[in-house]
C-alpha cells in the first residue's frame, strides 16, 4: 500500500499492532520513500498535464498550469474573436495628444504619472476593463503613442516587436526575428522595455538584437547586435536596461564586456544608427538607464553589477562612483532623486537601502553616504517618492520612508512582488499576482483604498498609463483599464 499510496501505508501501520519503535521506524522510511514517489508524481504531471514550476520571488519554486506556449495562444485569440497574430493590420491613426508615456516608468524613469487626473474613488467606481487577451512571455512593460501600445515579447522561438490599438487591444503590427533568451529562475523571454521616439520604435532583445523600427508601421529602420559589436557576453538574467534617448543618441548598455576590446555603454545615432562612442568596461546590471539633474550638473545615473556611476551624457565618462553591492550582481531597482543632490538606492537579497549625497570640488564629484539600513528591500521593483517619503515594497510588503533620514515611518499591507506607480497623489499598485491595488501615500499610516483583479499569474512587469488608461501585462495576458 505504500508502493501505491504513501499516506495510506502510513495509515495502516499505525493501526496495526507493531510496537511503538517498528512504527517509528516505518514512518522514517515511508516519509524518506515519499520523497521520490512525490517527485515522480511531478513529473509526470509536468510531461502529462503541462504543470511548470514557476519562480514567483520566494526561494521555493511554485506548481502552475499557467499557459506559456504561444501556439495555444493563438488559439485562445481566435476563440475570444480576436485577429490571429501573424495577420498584419493597418496602422491606425495618429491621436491629436502629444505622447506622453514614452519610456520605461514613465517621462524621467520614475514612476510618476502627471499628464491628466485620475479616478481615485474605486470604491464607488472602480476600473472599467477596456480589454484583456494573451501576449507572449517576457518582462518588459509598454510604451505608449499614438494611439498605440508597443511592447517586446516572445513567441516561440521568435522575439517579436508589437503594437497594440490602446482602445481595443487590436494588434497592429508585429516585427518578429530569430531569437529565444530563456533561464531556468525566470523563465523564458526578453526583459527590456522599448523606447518611442519621435516616430520611432528602439527595442532591445534578450539575446542583444537591438533594433529601430518605424513606430506606426512596424518598419525596420536600422538593427545592430550589441554583444558581437562590443566584445559583451549577455547577463544571466539578460540585458534589461531600456534604451536611452539623450539628445541625438540613444543609449544602450549591452551587457558584461569580455577583453580589452568590450564596452558595455555604446551610443549610438538615433536616426541613422550610426556609432557615435561606445565607453565603459563595467558589467552592467539590470537597472535602466536615468538622465537627471544632480548637483546642478546634467548626468547620467547608470547602474553597473557593483557600482552606480554618475556619467557625463555626451561622452559617456565616469564621473564619480558609489560601490553598491548586491547579491548575484541583481542591481535592479531604479535609483530614486530625492533632492537637488540627493540619491537612494535599494535591493533585495538583504541588501536593503542607502541614501547618498553628492558634493562637487574642483576635482569633481564625490557621493557620500548619508544612511544605510534593511527597511527597504526593493528586490523585483522600484519606489516611488512622494511628498519627501519613500514609498516602495519591502521584499512583497509596502513600506513609507522618511528620504531625508532612512527612517521608516510604516510597513503595511502585503501586495507580492509587484510594481508601484504614482498618480494624482495614491499609489497605483500592481500586484504580484496581477490584481490593482490603490493606496493613499500617507507618512503616517497604511491606508489601501480597494484592491480589485486584474491579470493571472506571476506579475513582475511594469505598468504603464497613458491618457488614464492603465496597461499592464505578465507573460501570460495583457489588460487595459479606465483609469479616467
Amino acid at each position: 500500500m505504500t508502493l501505491v499510496f504513501p499516506p495510506a501505508g502510513l495509515w495502516l501501520l499505525w493501526r496495526g499492532s507493531a510496537s511503538l519503535g517498528i512504527k517509528l521506524l516505518g514512518t522514517l522510511g515511508i516519509g524518506l520513500f515519499a520523497l521520490p514517489y512525490m517527485a515522480l508524481i511531478l513529473f509526470l504531471l509536468h510531461k502529462l498535464t503541462g504543470l511548470r514550476f514557476e519562480m514567483q520571488g520566494s526561494p521555493i519554486p511554485v506548481p502552475t498550469w499557467q499557459v506559456t506556449d504561444y501556439e495555444r495562444l493563438e488559439k485562445a485569440r481566435s476563440a475570444n474573436g480576436i485577429a490571429p497574430i501573424s495577420k498584419p493590420q493597418v496602422a491606425v491613426s495618429k491621436t491629436a495628444a502629444a505622447p506622453y508615456w514614452t519610456d520605461f516608468r514613465g517621462p524621467k524613469r520614475d514612476g510618476h504619472y502627471e499628464q491628466q487626473p485620475i479616478n481615485v474613488d474605486w470604491v464607488k467606481s472602480p476600473p472599467k476593463l477596456l480589454w484583456k487577451q494573451p501576449v507572449g512571455a517576457g518582462y518588459a512593460s509598454f510604451v505608449v503613442a499614438d494611439g498605440l501600445a508597443f511592447t517586446i515579447e516572445q513567441r516561440r522561438e521568435q522575439e517579436a516587436v508589437t503594437a497594440y490599438e490602446v482602445e481595443t487591444g487590436r494588434e497592429v503590427w508585429a516585427h518578429s526575428y530569430a531569437a529565444h533568451f530563456q533561464e531556468w529562475m525566470g523563465g523564458e523571454g526578453p526583459r527590456a522595455t522599448p523606447t518611442w521616439h519621435e516616430g520611432r520604435l528602439y527595442s532591445l532583445g534578450g539575446t542583444g538584437k537591438f533594433r529601430c523600427l518605424e513606430a506606426a508601421t512596424g518598419k525596420l529602420l536600422w538593427q545592430h547586435d550589441v554583444f558581437a559589436e562590443n566584445s559583451c557576453s549577455n547577463l544571466f538574467f539578460a540585458v534589461s536596461a531600456a534604451p536611452l534617448i539623450v539628445d541625438g543618441n540613444v543609449l544602450v548598455l549591452a551587457g558584461d564586456p569580455q577583453g580589452r576590446d568590450g564596452r558595455m555603454l555604446i551610443a549610438y545615432d538615433k536616426v541613422t544608427g550610426a556609432m557615435g562612442w561606445r565607453e565603459m568596461q563595467d558589467k552592467a546590471g539590470y537597472a535602466s538607464p536615468m538622465l537627471v539633474t544632480l548637483g546642478g550638473e546634467r548626468q547620467l545615473l547608470v547602474h553597473t553589477a557593483r557600482h552606480l556611476l554618475g556619467v557625463g551624457p555626451g561622452d559617456g565618462k565616469v564621473q564619480w562612483r558609489f560601490p553598491w553591492r548586491v547579491e548575484f550582481d541583481n542591481t535592479i531597482a531604479q535609483p530614486i532623486v530625492t533632492g537637488t543632490n540627493r540619491v537612494v538606492l535599494s535591493a533585495g537579497y538583504g541588501t536593503g537601502a542607502v541614501g547618498l549625497e553628492l558634493s562637487r570640488s574642483e576635482s569633481g564629484f564625490t557621493a557620500k553616504e548619508v544612511w544605510r539600513n534593511k527597511s527597504l528591500k526593493n528586490k523585483f521593483t522600484s519606489s516611488v517618492l512622494h511628498g519627501g517619503h519613500i514609498y516602495g515594497l519591502d521584499e512583497d510588503i509596502l513600506v513609507c520612508l522618511d528620504a531625508a533620514t532612512g527612517e521608516r515611518r510604516w510597513k503595511d499591507g502585503r501586495y507580492g512582488y509587484g510594481q508601484v506607480l504614482l498618480a494624482s497623489g495614491h499609489l497605483v499598485i500592481l500586484c504580484g499576482n496581477g490584481d490593482l491595488a490603490l493606496a493613499q501615500p500617507l507618512p503616517d499610516r497604511h491606508v489601501e483604498i480597494a484592491r480589485i483583479p486584474g491579470i493571472k499569474g506571476k506579475t513582475w512587469n511594469h505598468p504603464a498609463i497613458e491618457g488614464g488608461r492603465l496597461l499592464v501585462r505578465n507573460a501570460v495576458e495583457m489588460a487595459c483599464f479606465d483609469l479616467r
